[in-house]
């Protein structure tokens, strides 16, 4: 880990991607539960501006899919920002 990251972006995008390879109901929303977390704990460490509401924006995406919502419904849930450029 280097100085200035924040870890918990990664942290993050690994329970993002443990729950989307999960095979049953209950470790899905585990996971999704679980990367809404570390978002938020990302966001916590971000100072206000486009970082921080973008790492909420993707724990509120990230609780809503826990909650039961497909990856495909606009309405329920909002597209992911692009990460790369945030941190």
């Amino acid at each position: 880990m280097s100085f200035g990251k924040n870890p918990y972006v990664a942290r993050a995008e690994a329970a993002e991607q443990k729950a989307m390879e999960a095979v049953d109901e209950i470790s899905r929303e585990r996971g999704y539960r679980e990367a809404a977390h570390q978002w938020d704990r990302a966001a916590q460490r971000e100072k206000p501006g486009k970082p921080r509401i973008a790492y909420e924006a993707s724990a509120a995406r990230n609780r809503d899919l826990a909650d039961g919502a497909t990856p495909g419904d606009d309405d329920a849930v909002a597209q992911a920002p692009d990460r790369s450029t945030l941190n």
